[in-house]
């Protein structure tokens, strides 16, 4: 791993990159919730089903 490189390459990507706007933000939060949500979801129903059928946990 050569240091100087690789701090170069992160500072040529950090000088690239740019603050999103206000839209695209938004957007992207509502999609990063959307899966936070539906994860939570899927880990709920695996719950009931286990909690209700015989044999549950």
């Amino acid at each position: 791993m050569e240091v100087p490189k690789d701090l170069t390459s992160y500072v040529r990507v950090l000088k690239l990159a740019s603050t999103p706007s206000w839209e695209e933000f938004s957007q992207v939060a509502l999609i990063a919730g959307a899966g936070i949500a539906f994860v939570g979801f899927v880990g709920f129903l695996i719950f009931a089903i286990m909690t209700f059928l015989p044999g549950g946990v």
